[in-house]
């Protein structure tokens, strides 16, 4: 394999280890908000903006994987 195939595949593997815990982050995120929406929804203003907020957080951990990925690519 030449060098630009392990760059490609360096990129490939740092976004997709990346995107894998911020995807279940957030999955897991609302799963529970959800549940606490159903046992007490009168709690609804207070579950929401933390929910948002957190998902925000995880999100970001995506897109600094896509910056490391990209970077990997493009830089020789």
């Amino acid at each position: 394999m030449t060098d630009f195939a392990f760059q490609q595949l360096a990129a490939a593997i740092a976004i997709a280890v990346g995107a894998i815990g911020p995807a279940l982050g957030i999955g897991m995120l609302g799963s529970r908000a959800m549940e606490a929406l159903g046992r007490n929804p009168e709690a609804e203003p207070a579950i929401r903006p933390n929910m948002i907020l957190a998902i925000a957080f995880a999100e970001a951990i995506a897109i600094y994987a896509l910056v490391v990925a990209i970077v990997i690519k493009f830089i020789r």
